[in-house]
């Protein structure tokens, strides 16, 4: 009776193209692989406190956890199959999905607003329209890489107007502070460090051109392991709680798993990271779709992608209720 329960709550939940996939598993899971990286504070808490270990261990599942350095990161091991479930940046999950990788995102793991331009502190730029001609430093496929685009075009730029130098976060901000780049497309929690230790400057921020931390699942893993996923939803909302509960302590966290004080962990969580919403809905759905021609006139994804119906498939504002006790969606 539980199996059959299990299995009829699972296929009700899986919209659209999932749902005639559902698969029965009929052995337990072996290993259960995830990502964590200091942009996501929920993971490195969860990874910290063992909950999900706790939580799978009556299974003999073991819980594998692989760092991602960015968003770029854990959808290439999304795509390869090396994980199960990640962390990343909504518009970097939507580029991702439209250019093939089959995920889904069940879940808002933060509203951030991670991501900014900045200059050393002694730089004379203070504007994006004086980049024309500077070299910028951005991870490609990531959050900041797509505002740098997007505030390029806002200041009537196009991407050949600048040099875009390609390089991890870490790296990006150890060549601005170098004087190797004029500016970079930084992530926090290294950019509120670079801001903090190097007196580095923001010249250009937009919280509206921050995607939203999205979790992503592989489609097979969301289909066949549907009680498994909601476990793991389970495990980071009660991170996301603990957090809210105890910003100063997961701070302490975020500074020791990143490596950075704990002035620029308290930084990131409390001015720059909203908790309060974990339930994908019309809002992700909207916030992407309207970001989603940049990917088209940047000839990010195929000339005549369906972008629209893109995000409808990635962003699954059904599955997770039952986990985040989210009021039903209104009819549209």
């Amino acid at each position: 009776m539980q199996r059959r329960t299990l299995l009829s709550a699972g296929a009700a939940a899986l919209a659209g193209p999932l749902a005639s996939h559902t698969a029965h598993a009929a052995q337990p899971l072996k290993e259960l692989r995830l990502d964590y990286a200091t942009y996501s504070p929920s993971s490195l808490v969860l990874r910290r406190f063992g909950w999900l270990e706790e939580s799978f261990k009556q299974d003999g599942t073991a819980v594998k956890w692989v760092f991602s350095a960015g968003s770029n990161r854990a959808l290439e091991y999304l795509n390869a199959g090396s994980i199960d479930i990640g962390s990343s940046a909504g518009l970097a999950a939507l580029l991702s999905k439209a250019n093939g990788n089959p995920i889904r995102a069940p879940y808002i793991f933060s509203r951030p607003e991670w991501t900014a331009l900045v200059v050393r502190k002694d730089s004379p730029i203070q504007s994006v329209k004086e980049l024309k001609g500077k070299k910028v430093a951005a991870t490609k496929g990531t959050d900041p890489y797509l505002f740098l685009l997007r505030a390029l075009q806002v200041a009537g730029l196009k991407r050949n107007d600048v040099e875009i130098v390609a390089l991890q976060h870490a790296d990006g901000r150890t060549a601005l502070e170098q004087g190797r780049v004029d500016a970079w497309a930084g992530l926090d929690p290294l950019m509120a460090a670079s801001e903090l230790d190097a007196g580095s400057r923001l010249i250009y921020r937009n919280v509206a051109f921050n995607t939203y931390g999205f979790l992503n699942v592989r489609e097979e893993f969301l289909a066949q392991r549907a009680a498994e996923t909601r476990r793991v939803l389970a495990g980071y909302e009660r991170a996301r709680q603990w957090i809210l509960a105890h910003t100063t302590e997961a701070a302490k966290i975020l500074s020791e798993e990143a490596k950075v004080s704990l002035e620029v962990a308290l930084l990131q969580l409390k001015l720059r990271t909203d908790l309060s919403n974990p339930q994908p809905s019309q809002e992700h759905i909207a916030a992407l779709q309207g970001a989603a021609p940049l990917l088209l006139s940047e000839a990010l994804v195929r000339p005549g992608t369906a972008l629209n119906q893109v995000v409808t498939d990635l962003v699954d504002t059904q599955f997770a209720r039952s986990v985040t006790n989210a009021p039903a969606a209104s009819p549209a």
